[in-house]
């Protein structure tokens, strides 16, 4: 890919800047998404979309990681940030693009709100398996369900959001099992519809993202552990790769 190609991804994605350390109000949230991931990950991760490596900070015990953006700024930034962990390597990867080299096939493939952003989903699933060793996994965070997509989502460059259905759909049609697919987090999904879509702003207000991770995001861990709502504003998905 050529260097230049993925400048500013990292802020056309998400709405941030590199400098911006909001990330830093999603902390109860970002714990939340690992307890959901991590049971489903091998000792070496390949982690899609990394961003500035804020949800990969959070591993502990992996034999190898590789954290990748089409930023490279990001790259860098993420290169900086875990400098003192030889088990981390930092790359660029565009997945739009297909499958990079990795010399050594990884256990699971984690990719945080990435297939929202790509046309082609089900050749994106492709190129992430022929990165992951036979009987490897595929962890898949993507934002959930059409009735929820506005201004933000147009903003950001998200083709779709997804439903379990239409994840599954496409686990399938790229030739994996699907092990894992349902909605979570109830609360933030309601919470999306009021504040973004219904209230038609372009993105969500950092002092809301900050109570709502303080007040909100541990009631959601503790009821979503005994009970798996039947709407949210994401789909977990787990996607097994043939053996």
């Amino acid at each position: 890919m050529n260097h230049d190609e993925g400048a500013g991804a990292f802020s056309a994605a998400t709405g941030r800047s590199l400098e911006d350390s909001s990330g830093a109000n999603q902390r109860r949230y970002r714990a939340f998404q690992l307890e959901l991931i991590r049971p489903h990950c091998g000792p070496s991760v390949l982690e899609v979309g990394a961003g500035l490596g804020e949800f990969a900070a959070q591993f502990s015990g992996l034999e190898r990681h590789v954290v990748t953006d089409l930023d490279p700024s990001a790259v860098t930034a993420m290169a900086e940030r875990f400098a003192g962990q030889p088990e981390v390597e930092a790359r660029l990867f565009d997945l739009s693009h297909g499958a990079i080299d990795l010399g050594t096939p990884v256990s699971t493939v984690v990719a945080i709100n990435v297939l929202e952003h790509i046309d082609d989903d089900v050749n994106a699933l492709r190129s992430l398996a022929s990165m992951t060793e036979p009987g490897g996994r595929l962890v898949l965070w993507v934002p959930a369900y059409m009735q929820l997509y506005g201004d933000f989502d147009r903003a950001v460059g998200h083709v779709r959001r997804y439903t379990p259905a239409t994840m599954t759909a496409a686990i399938r049609n790229a030739g994996l099992g699907p092990e894992l697919v349902k909605p979570v987090n109830l609360l933030g999904g309601l919470a999306w519809w009021v504040t973004v879509r219904r209230g038609g702003v372009g993105a969500p207000d950092p002092r809301l993202v900050r109570t709502y991770d303080r007040f909100v995001v541990p009631v959601t861990r503790a009821v979503e552990r005994r009970v798996t709502p039947p709407f949210g504003q994401s789909v977990l998905a787990v996607a097994r790769v043939p053996g």
